[in-house]
């Protein structure tokens, strides 16, 4: 268990949170939510040990290791793969570098030999004999292979350096589980993985994560840091943000008869607890479902944008034809021989099981990448295509305010008036006085939020959409998620965001340097496919 008494932060005048008293128990797992900027990743760093809070104290229980993600990915560039996982055990790791310093000595003294003998009692004791092949398949199970496993930190991919850092956190089965946006820079098999070993994983974890399939998959509670302050409700994301509308609109609808009121709640729980029983922690969390309770959860008080992309005409029926494309940037950042016709109203999630290829075929598509190997593409003459790159730093160089920013991607003669410039951007919540904003301040998902707003502007009846939830915070994501949904256009998707794929895309293209994969199906109907693992293969040899 771990538990914080009290404990409040501010910067200046800003007060982060205050008097903030919660205990995080055995067994279950938290999420971690609130607005961008709340203090999650502060509030983690507390609970780490990292951050010393204003006023209060953090408790841990006597004998419980504290685990967690580390955010810096070049710590350990000097230290070997597999040394960086062993060394998320710290007491483990500092034996057996003590065990090691001393059967090296060229004068062994009886004394060391009394030592040693203690080194090695606790050594058995930390199952210190299966340490490095449980740290090995640990990295292999995150992607990272054992070829690998004596480079240096610094030879590996960022991503690479991520998924070690995770297995660093995860190695060693530690009491008290913290993760800070785990699944960031994780293909979406990666993830589930991921998903399997914390639903097994008996002791406690606290998550802060944007990626609402994960929550509803891992947390068993919700921990909502907000009004300054930490609330913790059973259930899963799904059921807290629902139950927060639902008493959201109860309180405002003050006419409603009390026994209405509970017949509404009741039904809800009952459609929810029936959901829930779906999944595969079921049997587990069937006393949680029984105690859930929706008047006691508080409507939240952060804000959504409003999200609406609507085309200016209708495309025909063929948008795009694709034979025999190639291209190569560097490896992995590269696609060979597609072949795809995209229809009206297709969907397409496309996937990897590294992103760099799928990503350069957007850019591709967007006319954004032109070094073509081999093949052709045909937009349809009715298409007007809008692109979202992951990478969108070179729309923000310049020391504009946002209204003269949007301004510079208008079109027709309304689109130049600022009163229209305004309407956009407070749709992605930049009001008032927020719109003289100059670029070179916004945050990350400030900068989102403008090019979405660009996007809108378009008018476009193709999306092309590389990673949008980026830097997002989850309301963020949940109207962007709505505002796709309701799109009548055609949708070309990357996304790490398992809902998201799920809710939107009717059909798959899975792309690697190897090949690809066209399937006119969902994406959790696409993995349970009987050839599933041999396309594997086929995409990604040994």
């Amino acid at each position: 268990m771990i538990s914080t008494s009290n404990v409040s932060l501010s910067f200046g005048t800003r007060t982060l949170f205050k008097d903030a008293s919660v205990k995080f128990m055995p067994g279950n797992c938290y999420g971690l939510i609130g607005a961008n900027g709340a203090g999650k990743s502060t509030f983690m760093k507390i609970l780490a040990g990292d951050i010393e809070p204003d006023t209060g104290s953090v408790a841990v229980a006597s004998g419980h290791r504290v685990a967690s993600l580390k955010q810096n990915q070049f710590e350990f560039d000097q230290m070997q793969v597999l040394k960086t996982v062993l060394i998320g055990n710290k007491e483990l790791f500092s034996i057996m570098e003590e065990k090691e310093a001393l059967y090296a000595k060229p004068d062994f003294s009886d004394a060391d030999g009394i030592r040693a003998s203690e080194l090695e009692a606790t050594f058995a004791d930390l199952n210190g004999w299966e340490a490095e092949s449980d740290a090995a398949e640990l990295l292999e199970s995150l992607g990272i292979k054992s070829k690998q496993h004596g480079l240096l930190m610094s030879e590996l991919q960022p991503g690479q350096k991520v998924r070690t850092l995770l297995a660093q956190a995860l190695f060693g089965n530690p009491e008290i589980l913290l993760l800070d946006e785990p699944t960031n820079n994780l293909d979406l098999e990666t993830i589930h993985w991921l998903e399997e070993f914390l639903i097994e994983f008996k002791n406690t974890v606290i998550i802060v994560s944007h990626d609402r399939h994960f929550l509803d998959k891992v947390t068993t509670h919700i921990a909502d840091l907000d009004f300054n302050e930490i609330s913790v409700y059973s259930g899963n994301y799904s059921f807290w943000m629902q139950a927060s509308e639902l008493n959201l609109k109860q309180r405002h609808d003050r006419n409603k008869k009390s026994e209405d009121k509970a017949k509404e709640l009741k039904d809800f729980i009952l459609r929810f607890s029936a959901n829930a029983s779906k999944s595969k922690q079921a049997t587990s969390r069937k006393k949680m479902l029984e105690k859930l309770s929706v008047e006691d959860i508080k409507p939240s008080t952060r804000k959504y944008p409003h999200i609406v992309f609507e085309p200016e005409r209708e495309a025909g029926k063929d948008l795009l034809f694709i034979k025999s494309l190639s291209a190569k940037r560097s490896e992995p950042a590269s696609f060979k021989n597609v072949d795809l016709n995209v229809r009206k109203g297709d969907r397409v999630a496309i996937v990897g099981r590294n992103s760099l290829p799928g990503a350069l075929f957007l850019e591709t598509l967007a006319n954004e990448f032109t070094d073509i190997s081999s093949g052709e593409m045909r937009w349809g003459v009715t298409t007007n295509v809008a692109y979202f790159p992951k990478d969108h730093e070179e729309f923000f160089t310049k020391d504009i305010n946002l209204i003269e920013w949007l301004r510079q991607y208008a079109v027709e003669k309304e689109e130049f008036e600022e009163e229209y410039i305004r309407g956009f951007l407070g749709k992605m919540l930049f009001t008032g006085q927020e719109v003289m904003k100059k670029c070179g301040v916004l945050s990350g998902g400030e900068k989102v939020r403008c090019m979405l707003a660009k996007i809108m502007m378009q008018k476009a009846n193709v999306l092309l959409m590389d990673e949008p939830t980026n830097h997002l915070d989850l309301e963020s994501i949940i109207s962007l998620n709505r505002g796709l949904g309701e799109y009548k256009g055609t949708l070309l998707l990357i996304s790490q965001d398992r809902e998201m794929i799920n809710s939107l895309c009717n059909r798959v293209l899975e792309i690697s340097p190897h090949g690809f994969v066209d399937a006119n199906i969902g994406y959790d109907e696409y993995m349970e496919r009987e050839d599933y693992g041999k396309m594997r293969e086929a995409l990604y040899p040994s």
